[in-house]
């Protein structure tokens, strides 16, 4: 039986992340440190043979992306079921404000309750259905081979999940790192972990890595 190896990757810092503020489906460009974490997620996987590059139709996703397919002659190919979580209302707020406007909201948010939607959002179940068939059907176009994926916190979140037997509402104690390299491997009985939060390619600054709970 042929495997599917997986570079899972979060897309490279933003001003939003930065300011803890919740990006969701708004499109926020890569900050300048985001942009020097993409190309150093380029020189890292520079010589790791890769059949494809798939990335989140947000552009700070797809930026970095770029970083490492433009110099193996690769397209990126983007696809909306690897987005973050949509955080309706939630969008555009740092964490502070969310405490303040919508405490209970926000309270549900931070227990992880699996069924709580912000308004106009999706819940943790909705985006969970979202994201797995979305990459195990990617994954199944590539048997034997290794692809690239770069998406969200939140996305990455969900596939440690699946691939550890967590369910939705466990408390994480994994880190999410801005373009920390995590490997996966996918067969017909779903995804399995090999590695997870490589950070050694952004170590030459050293303590400035953000590790959130929303892309």
């Amino acid at each position: 039986m042929q495997i599917t190896r997986i570079l899972a990757v979060r897309h490279g810092e933003t001003a939003w992340n930065r300011d803890t503020r919740i990006q969701g489906h708004t499109d926020i460009a890569l900050n300048e440190h985001g942009r020097w974490q993409a190309r150093r997620l380029g020189d890292a996987l520079k010589d790791e043979p890769i059949a494809a590059v798939y990335a989140s139709d947000l552009g700070r996703a797809f930026e970095t992306a770029e970083a490492v397919a433009r110099p193996k002659g690769l397209p990126v190919v983007t696809h909306s079921g690897l987005r973050e979580r949509h955080f309706g209302q939630f969008e555009g707020h740092t964490w502070a404000e969310l405490e303040l406007r919508w405490p209970t909201e926000a309270l549900a948010w931070r227990k992880r309750m699996p069924d709580f939607a912000p308004a106009g959002g999706e819940s943790l179940q909705q985006f969970q259905r979202r994201v797995i068939p979305t990459v195990l059907a990617l994954a199944a176009r590539h048997p034997g081979e290794q692809v690239l994926m770069v998406a969200h916190g939140g996305v990455l979140d969900i596939l440690y999940r699946a691939a550890t037997r967590l369910e939705l509402q466990a408390p994480r104690s994994w880190e999410l790192p801005n373009t920390g390299i995590n490997r996966l491997l996918w067969s017909p009985e779903g995804l399995s972990l090999v590695g997870w939060g490589d950070t050694q390619h952004l170590q030459v600054e050293t303590g400035n890595t953000l590790d959130e709970h929303s892309a």
